[in-house]
């Protein structure tokens, strides 16, 4: 969180709302620690991870969801033969995301 936390201060400052989600749990072999956090604003901006690229597409769409209704949502990513074409972790870990609104 430490990583992203200026750069959401200045987002906040300029006047945007703005979503965190942190990595929460991890099983396997994930590609971030637990505390790792990814910031979004209003506008799009990013900055912060929580894979490393594999999944950060769709936890940006889920975050401006977040933005949009307020409510805080629990993702899990992770890897089966049946997920093989869905959004995933490559590397065979799972990682849980918690999404939420900066207040």
């Amino acid at each position: 969180m430490k990583e992203i936390l200026s750069e959401v201060e200045a987002w906040r400052d300029a006047g945007e709302r703005v979503v965190v989600a942190t990595v929460v749990g991890t099983r396997r072999s994930a590609p971030r620690p637990i505390g790792t956090s990814l910031a979004v604003s209003e506008s799009g901006k990013m900055c912060g991870s929580v894979s490393g690229g594999c999944v950060e597409s769709d936890v940006f769409d889920k975050a401006m969801a977040v933005m949009q209704d307020g409510e805080p949502r629990l993702l899990h990513y992770g890897i089966t033969d049946e997920m093989a074409w869905d959004v995933g972790l490559p590397c065979g870990g799972e990682i849980d995301v918690f999404v939420e609104p900066v207040e």
